[in-house]
């Protein structure tokens, strides 16, 4: 069903991971967490990738996504958000997390909020939390207790919300209500046994499958809306970490790979670790959702 993994990037990231499509441009956006990098990145049509530019973050950055009516992005960086112009002139918006944890995965719903994980940087178990920004600016912590609060996805009508936390290796699946942004119902949809890896990043495509990163498993899990393993894609890097639809058509699976805790000796000795693959596979994604802020806010961020 899937082709195998083709190398697409020469960079070498510690901790690569975020990627997502930004259709406004048809670029390709990606994170380096604990290098605080930003990426983007043209993708021809034979799937090779080119660096468009890139940018720096003091501290931690966990995930960008595009804004509706903006050139820019909006940055989970450090213990909150950041708006991030083109021209690299960066905009922080005030803490939200607590002292001691930092912002991880995050992506925004079909109504245009931001849902924003986290985890301690100990990464103790109940140290992170989920958060939701809202159009109008104001956050709420939906969920706490969380272990390390990472990939976020919506099914393609938005009435579930998929969440992993890595710390038990589950994905989350909950009732959505996007009208209200609220959620109920959770389950656990996928438990990801010890011996296979740790659940990371995700994706969903159009037809509703579930594509899981696989930290210290070297593959992507492919997963059926009822939680069923469709699929398994093996990579010839191990700290796998997040994966996403990019490229003409969306059918090229993007995904990132890491080499965190690596000396430079590791990192030598493996130089194809912490880089992007792909995969050519049968399915079609979707491009980002955008946040759509409230203008009258967003003027005051901006200004």
């Amino acid at each position: 069903m899937t082709g195998d993994a083709v190398l697409s990037s020469t960079v070498q990231t510690h901790l690569g991971e975020g990627l997502r499509w930004d259709e406004r441009r048809d670029e390709m956006l990606g994170v380096d967490i604990l290098e605080g990098r930003v990426y983007r990145i043209a993708v021809a049509d034979s799937g090779a990738l080119s660096l468009v530019r890139e940018y720096w973050v003091p501290g931690t950055v966990g995930a960008i996504a595009p804004v509706e009516g903006d050139e820019g992005w909006l940055l989970a960086a450090g213990r909150g958000f950041v708006h991030l112009s083109p021209d690299g002139c960066l905009r922080p918006l005030p803490p939200v997390a607590p002292v001691g944890t930092r912002m991880n995965d995050a992506a925004c719903d079909p109504r245009g909020r931001l849902w924003a994980g986290t985890l301690a940087n100990d990464a103790h178990p109940g140290g992170g939390a989920l958060y939701r920004l809202d159009v109008d600016g104001s956050v709420d912590v939906v969920l706490s207790d969380l272990t390390i609060a990472n990939g976020l996805g919506w099914n393609p009508d938005a009435t579930t919300m998929y969440l992993v936390d890595s710390g038990p290796r589950v994905v989350h699946a909950f009732a959505f209500d996007a009208d209200t942004g609220t959620l109920s119902d959770d389950r656990v949809l996928v438990e990801v046994p010890k011996e296979v890896g740790t659940p990371d990043g995700l994706t969903v495509d159009a037809g509703g499958d579930i594509w899981v990163a696989v930290y210290g498993g070297a593959r992507v899990q492919r997963y059926s809306p009822a939680g069923q393993l469709r699929e398994t894609l093996p990579l010839p890097a191990h700290q796998v970490t997040s994966c996403a639809f990019a490229g003409p058509g969306l059918h090229l699976l993007y995904v990132t790979t890491a080499t965190e805790g690596w000396t430079e000796e590791e990192r030598a000795a493996a130089p194809d670790s912490g880089r992007v693959y792909h995969f050519d596979t049968d399915a079609t994604g979707r491009p980002a959702q955008m946040f759509r802020p409230d203008p009258t806010w967003w003027a005051t961020v901006v200004s």
